[in-house]
This record gives C-alpha cells, sequence and structure tokens, in this order.
C-alpha cells in the first residue's frame, strides 16, 4: 500500500536541527507515528500539518524526549532525543498552559527564565513579546485562556532556545497579535533559532519556510508552501492539502473520511488554532 503521493524533499543543504529515521512510536501494542524520515533545517521555521489525530502532538512530544521511541532514530541538534543536555536548548510550548496559577505573570517569566539564568531584560522582552505587558502584575489565576496560552509562551521565549516547539501557539489570539507572533517567530529564525510550529490554520501554513504534512501518522511529504500549491493544484493552500489527501486516499483504494481537511477547531486542518522547560 502506497502511503506518500508526493517525492519527499528530506534535506535541502544546509545544517539539519532535528532528523528523523524510519522514526516509529507506538502507545501500547497501537502504532501511532510509521518509520517517518525527514530533516528540519536550521535556522527556518517549519510547519506541521495535519488532520486531528494525525500524529502531530506525538511527533513534537518525541522530539522534545517527552515520548520514547520504539524504532528508527531522532537525532535533535546533534544529539539523540531526549538527551539531558538539551533541556536547555529545547522549548516547548503545548496546547494546554503550563503555568503556576498563584503566581503573577512576571513571576511565571521570571521562574523559568532563571532555569536558564536569564535577568529582567530578557523577562520584560518575553512578557512585551505576547503582548501580556500591561498584565504583568495580575496573577495567573486571573487572566482569561488565551491569555493562559501567552504565558506559556513567554516562559518559552525567555529561555532563547535553539530550537522551539509550538503546538498551535496561536489559538485564542485576535488577528493583530496572532501577526506580531509570527513575526516574531520570523525575528527568531532569523537569528539562527530552528521553529517546529504546528496549526489548523492554512494562512500560517504559507508564514513556513517548509511544511510536513501528516496523516494518520504518516509523512505524507516535506516541501514548501510553493510546493504544495503546486502539487496540490491550487493556490489556495487548504484547497491544494485537501487534494492531495484525497489522491492519496485513491492511492490506497480508499474513502477520504468527511473530517479529513473540513471541519473547524480540533477536528480539522482549517480550525482556529501551547515549554521543556
Amino acid at each position: 500500500m502506497s502511503h506518500s503521493v508526493l517525492p519527499m524533499t528530506v534535506n535541502r543543504g544546509g545544517d539539519v536541527a532535528v532528523a528523523a529515521a524510519a522514526l516509529t512510536v507506538r502507545l501500547g501494542r497501537q502504532p501511532v507515528l510509521h518509520a517517518l524520515d525527514f530533516a528540519l533545517p536550521a535556522g527556518q521555521i517549519t510547519g506541521l500539518l495535519g488532520p486531528s489525530g494525525s500524529g502531530k502532538t506525538t511527533l513534537m512530544r518525541t522530539i522534545v524526549g517527552a515520548q520514547r521511541i520504539s524504532a528508527g532514530t531522532l537525532t535533535v541538534l546533534g544529539r539523540p532525543a531526549g538527551t539531558p543536555s538539551l533541556r536547555r536548548e529545547v522549548g516547548y510550548v503545548t496546547q494546554s498552559p503550563s503555568v503556576y496559577p498563584d503566581l503573577t505573570v512576571e513571576a511565571n517569566v521570571r521562574y523559568f527564565g532563571a532555569m536558564h539564568q536569564k535577568g529582567k531584560a530578557d523577562v520584560a522582552e518575553a512578557i512585551a513579546a505576547v503582548g501580556l505587558g500591561p498584565v504583568g502584575r495580575r496573577k495567573a489565576a486571573d487572566l482569561s485562556g488565551g491569555q493562559l496560552n501567552r504565558v506559556s509562551l513567554a516562559c518559552a521565549l525567555v529561555a532563547h532556545p535553539r530550537l522551539l516547539v509550538l503546538d498551535e501557539p496561536t489559538v485564542g489570539l485576535d488577528p493583530v497579535l496572532r501577526a506580531d507572533l509570527w513575526d516574531r517567530f520570523r525575528a527568531m529564525a532569523k537569528a539562527g533559532t530552528t521553529l517546529l510550529v504546528s496549526s489548523h490554520v492554512m494562512e500560517e501554513a504559507s508564514r513556513c519556510d517548509t511544511l510536513l504534512l501528516l496523516r494518520e501518522g504518516r509523512l505524507l511529504a516535506q516541501l514548501t508552501p510553493a510546493e504544495l500549491s503546486e502539487c496540490g493544484h491550487s493556490s489556495n493552500l487548504e484547497q491544494a492539502f485537501l487534494s492531495i489527501i484525497r489522491e492519496q486516499e485513491a492511492s490506497d483504494g480508499g474513502s477520504p473520511p468527511k473530517e479529513a481537511v473540513t471541519g473547524s477547531g480540533d477536528s480539522g486542518v482549517t480550525g482556529q488554532h501551547r515549554s521543556v522547560r
């Protein structure tokens, strides 16, 4: 059975921050990731796209060392994933806020910054980057859900990690702040940080340098947004991705599930859009 309908662009040259070879992950006896091969270029933004249940969060957890590998290899910044020394170099923002509710915004960011020997200027910069300056002295418990997500992001940004893994980081944010954050991500990449960002919002895919397309734990392709548009025969990235999934379904002899790309929220790819600290 064929599981790839597009040529893989595994390595375009230059430094590689994350490299996987036949990466396989099982939860119990259930396979979740199936023999993935890919390479994330250093100093670039890679978007991770796929329907709910495609294995995006599992892949991210594996990269940051929070999920055991069943087979294959995964190298992160030149070391095996999960190596203790990586904890100071990898930032992870999960879908759920990871902050202390009884501490203020400043105290939360200061606490995580202290783990990386960061000072007041770094704390202030991280808080400003996520637009929380006006509520810096409020307790996390008194913030809205979207603000809590931004506190988690600030706690990851303060460390200035070499690799930043973001699981739907812009969920619940207004368009202006979302655009500001992507400007921040782009500036980080230009400064040398490697970012892996998952999202259900196809507009955000256009902001990435490369894309990983996952479906049912299998890698459909690694390509650029322009290549996605070309291979999917549409300038609309959402329609291009849908076309690719349908082509893959046809090659497997099945019919595309109705929820594969359509829908909203966590049920598909088009819905709205969270440190290892």
